[in-house]
């Protein structure tokens, strides 16, 4: 009997995910205090974002999300103006020398090995494991070593990836709105678990997972063990060179926030050029607030991501920018599970 996708789980996994990245707020909150003295340098007055990023000699991208976690901690703030400054928090217990200072309580953890690896990721703006800090871990970029072509190490990934993504995909078809949709494209789909789901939801649906040579040896284990084979193609590509597969509704899942802005704004606009009149472009994903100041489980998630690809969590409102820059109408965000929703722009 074929496996079901749709079956959702009888509790919540949320809180086993907020633990499991709780490290990363103890790593950004050392490296603020011990090696970025933020607090301190904060002491004096506040400042406008890019001039302090530009202090501290980090670049954009390390710096939101050291900032949206220290925002989310309740520890930086925007003044009147839009500067970052001091909460009351902060600055009675974070600045060195007041009376109640607890900074060097919080630098007891800076010779841990996670605090100094977040530190370099940090300042290079590189993800860990890249070689020569010039390339990509975690993700297949052209012309770079990346796990996903190592067909051992794309099966172990690409599986770990899915005990996340089995929990999830049965509220993805539950809220997709893939009702008049006849071909589905799961843009980066790994197991191809979330286009299964979808097409157990809607049994007139075709899919097309679209990913790497050796993540697709995954994908059609995971078709044929739900049944799905005829109506689920896996086609080999890379979503940032190769032609996009034709399909009337795109589905980019958890794809986005491994690529910084330039990237993502590239794949957006590939997936959208060729939706037909009325098509969709859906992205399910994590998202940020868009004051980038939390929620904290999704600032210490973007940490993660910095720390391992070259992404970060995004908010909704710098989806709907980049959706409205191809054409793309933003509706509202249908919630999922595990911090995650679903936003569609319809062409």
């Amino acid at each position: 009997m074929p496996l079901s996708a749709i079956i959702p789980p009888e509790i919540d996994p949320t809180p086993i995910f907020e633990h499991f990245r709780g490290n990363h707020g103890t790593e950004l909150l050392t490296a603020a205090v011990k090696e970025f003295r933020l607090f301190e340098r904060l002491a004096s007055g506040p400042r406008s974002e890019a001039e302090f990023r530009r202090e501290l000699g980090l670049a954009e991208r390390p710096a939101v999300v050291l900032f949206t976690a220290m925002k989310a901690m309740g520890l930086l703030v925007r003044d009147s103006a839009g500067r970052l400054d001091l909460t009351p928090l902060s600055r009675e217990h974070l600045v060195p020398g007041t009376s109640f200072d607890v900074s060097n309580y919080v630098g007891l953890a800076a010779e841990a090995p996670g605090v100094k690896e977040m530190i370099v990721r940090l300042k290079t703006n590189k993800p860990a494991g890249a070689a020569d800090e010039k390339g990509t871990a975690f993700i297949y970029r052209e012309g770079h070593e990346s796990a996903m072509e190592r067909e051992a190490d794309a099966r172990w990934l690409t599986l770990a990836l899915a005990g996340r993504a089995k929990n999830v995909a049965p509220h993805v078809a539950r809220v997709a709105p893939l009702e008049n949709t006849k071909t589905l494209l799961d843009v980066g789909g790994g197991t191809g678990i979330y286009a299964i789901a979808c097409l157990q939801r809607h049994p007139k649906l075709r899919a097309i997972v679209w990913d790497r040579p050796e993540v697709l040896k995954v994908a059609k284990e995971m078709a044929e063990a739900h049944g799905v084979t005829d109506r689920l193609e896996c086609r080999p590509g890379d979503m940032f060179a190769d032609p996009v597969p034709e399909a009337d509704a795109v589905l980019l899942s958890n794809v986005l926030h491994d690529w910084d802005v330039p990237q993502c704004r590239e794949l957006i606009a590939r997936c959208a050029a060729d939706l037909p009149s009325g098509g969709q472009l859906l992205i399910h994903d994590v998202f940020l607030n868009d004051a980038l100041d939390g929620p904290l489980p999704i600032a210490l998630y973007s940490a993660a991501l910095f720390a391992l690809t070259e992404g970060r969590a995004y908010s909704a409102a710098e989806y709907c920018a980049w959706l409205g820059e191809v054409g793309l109408h933003a509706r509202p965000i249908l919630p999922t599970l595990i911090h995650c929703g679903v936003l569609t722009g319809q062409k």
